[in-house]
């Protein structure tokens, strides 16, 4: 089956999609993204990241290229044409071309790129083995809340992790607080129960996938708090995880040279994955 990608009003073959060179994104990561999955033919808070897309174009002062009922009709297309029943959908929204000069042009069209991807998330031993992470300094800008196609700092901590024989990198601010993962926010469950995360403020990205959990938390009636925690105090927790678009809720099994808990995923962070699943599904453990 071909594949094809949607790029500033056309669907063209995926190996034949272009941009201009002179295009912002691609000379200044210029441009903002949204990833969205896709299980059982349905895409997963796809209202959420679309709302978290409109507020990223709007802090870089970006136009949006299309309405958002024209952007869902090409998301549904893009979707159809390429058979994807499972996997995600990657957008990708750039200030456009002009010539290359640091400041922001006047009277550009943006650019918009639309590509698919099949991938089997279910049956991935992450979710069922658990991962390890390391630890690493935070070396980013500070506004991490608008998701921006800006990510080599992410990519460096990626790779470091990847080296270290570890899924993700968790990265720590000047005060010994453990900030977020490269591309997933992080979690921890106290020794006395309580699901803890950090709060979303411009030292984060606001995750979809986190917000969703804290209001299944929240219907599931389970303890839960909004606040930093230090490497030390996530390396003595009884549970972690890490959660994002194409992670779920994976559990975090070793923390740089610490174990967690038993070595294994824990109770809390499999039911939450459980019921986070059923949402995904679009089945409901409670009536949400």
């Amino acid at each position: 089956m071909a594949r094809y990608a949607y790029v500033n009003g056309r669907y063209v073959p995926h190996d034949e999609g272009t941009v201009h060179i002179e295009d912002r994104g691609y000379q200044f990561a210029d441009g903002v993204y949204e990833v969205i999955p896709i299980i059982d033919d349905r895409m997963v808070d796809a209202a959420p990241h679309l709302d978290r897309l409109d507020r990223s174009l709007s802090e870089m002062n970006i136009a949006a290229p299309l309405s958002r009922k024209v952007l869902e009709l090409v998301m549904r297309e893009l979707i159809e044409r390429n058979g994807v029943s499972e996997g995600l959908i990657y957008m990708q929204v750039t200030r456009g071309v002009a010539p290359r000069d640091h400041k922001f042009p006047k009277g550009v069209r943006p650019s918009i790129v639309m590509t698919t991807k099949k991938v089997d998330f279910l049956s991935q031993k992450k979710l069922s083995d658990g991962v390890k992470v390391i630890t690493i300094p935070d070396i980013r800008w500070e506004r991490c809340d608008i998701k921006t196609i800006s990510l080599l700092p992410n990519c460096m901590a990626k790779t470091q992790a990847f080296e270290a024989g570890a899924y993700e990198a968790w990265q720590v601010d000047g005060d010994g607080n453990v900030t977020e993962g490269a591309s997933s926010n992080a979690w921890i469950v106290t020794a006395d129960g309580k699901l803890l995360t950090r709060p979303a403020t411009h030292d984060i990205l606001r995750g979809v996938t986190r917000q969703s959990l804290l209001r299944i938390a929240a219907e599931e009636g389970l303890s839960f708090e909004e606040r930093p925690f230090s490497v030390e105090e996530a390396k003595t927790a009884r549970e972690a995880f890490v959660s994002s678009a194409t992670s779920f809720v994976t559990p975090v099994v070793q923390i740089d040279d610490t174990v967690i808990g038993n070595g294994g995923p824990g109770i809390l962070s499999g039911r939450l994955q459980g019921w986070y699943l059923d949402y995904c599904a679009g089945l409901n453990t409670k009536e949400r």
